[in-house]
């Protein structure tokens, strides 16, 4: 992804983690970037959540494991569903912890990175979010959300079988869906669907209210847990 021009308003970032070295390197390779800036950092979920609400920044970046505090309650104290005016929260993990991705996805959070993904992602992370978008690693989406889905599956004694939305989805709502579950974006489902990008937002939009997902990460990972994320043969 090319590195957006700086403009006067830099995406504005809170780190929260309890190591000293991972929040030193996260501010290092964001601080390089010519339209990020970190605003503050926190040690602690209740400093994470004390600072992001003073501070307001644009995208929090949020370890699941911290003290006093952990991540998925302070994700849902800034972004979930009763929260009157939530944050961007990104989740960051390691694949160890893969199995609190849903529960930090159910609780407002936009997406989330793994630790060692490297400072290209850590960045292009920051800047989906702050563009609303969630996912930025689609293949790493991918393979947490089908590692869930194969849990839950095998706690359940067998896979669970498809189950419609409220409102049933159109076709065409699904091919979107679909395409969301395996990690492509706006612009590669328009041109896999040969449509214009601002119908994939369109259809996004109606998915969304149907499914009443707070964001194309709890799309996903509705698909994926309702059998909706393979690919067409």
């Amino acid at each position: 992804m090319p590195i957006p021009a700086p403009s006067s308003s830099p995406i504005r970032v809170l780190i929260a983690d309890d190591q000293d070295m991972v929040r030193t390197g996260f501010r290092f390779f964001l601080e390089a970037q010519p339209d990020i800036t970190v605003v503050a950092e926190a040690a602690n979920g209740e400093e994470a959540v004390g600072l992001a609400r003073r501070e307001r920044p644009d995208v929090c970046l949020l370890d699941i494991r911290m003290p006093k505090l952990d991540g998925l309650t302070a994700t849902r104290l800034l972004a979930g569903p009763d929260v009157a005016d939530p944050l961007r929260v990104v989740v960051v993990t390691t694949f160890d912890l893969d199995e609190y991705v849903y529960g930090a996805l159910r609780a407002g959070a936009c997406g989330f990175l793994l630790k060692d993904s490297g400072p290209t992602l850590l960045a292009e992370a920051v800047r989906a979010a702050a563009q609303g978008d969630s996912l930025v690693s689609p293949s790493v989406t991918v393979r947490l959300l089908r590692h869930i889905t194969t849990a839950q599956e095998t706690d359940a004694a067998q896979p669970a079988a498809p189950t419609p939305p409220a409102q049933t989805l159109t076709e065409r709502e699904l091919d979107v869906v679909r395409l969301v579950a395996l990690g492509h974006t706006n612009t590669e489902i328009a041109a896999e669907l040969y449509v214009s990008l601002s119908t994939v937002k369109t259809h996004l939009s109606s998915v969304q209210l149907k499914l009443a997902a707070r964001n194309r990460v709890e799309i996903a990972a509705w698909a994926w847990q309702h059998g909706y994320a393979q690919p067409r043969t």
